[in-house]
């Protein structure tokens, strides 16, 4: 379970990575006025999971299980503020609105979001202990 949640976690950060990417190429932090996306939330989600990630990987070594319980509390805020952006971005899609984070692809928008919930189950059940180390 630990390393499902991992590899999901990893899955994730790439897809953010693509949208971070896309947000400041076409203007985010340049032009914030222009965005739904205030660049706190941007990078404030990003700071976090990035944070996340980091300590999930220093738990897979050290075992801890202080460290997942952290990890997954820390996937809270992550999770809000994901939401946040998703609710914000979701209007203009459908607009089409001509913000940074219009240019996102689709595909990429909803694979983000269906493996960081599966990210957040599986940080879960690694932390209750469901399957092992």
């Amino acid at each position: 379970m630990d390393i499902a949640a991992l590899v999901a976690w990893l899955v994730t950060a790439v897809g953010g990575f693509v949208m971070l990417g896309t947000w400041i190429a076409k203007g985010g932090t340049r032009e914030p006025e222009r965005s739904r996306f205030s660049p706190g939330l941007v990078f404030g989600h990003f700071a976090l999971a990035a944070a996340g990630l980091v300590l999930w990987i220093v738990y897979l070594f050290a075992g801890s299980a202080v460290l997942a319980w952290i990890a997954f509390v820390l996937l809270v805020p992550i999770a809000l503020l994901g939401f946040t952006m998703f609710a914000r971005w979701l209007p203009g899609h459908r607009s089409g609105a001509a913000a940074p984070e219009q240019h996102f692809p689709v595909v990429v928008v909803a694979a983000h979001g269906l493996v960081a919930v599966a990210t957040v189950v599986l940080v879960l059940l690694a932390a209750l202990g469901v399957g092992g180390s």
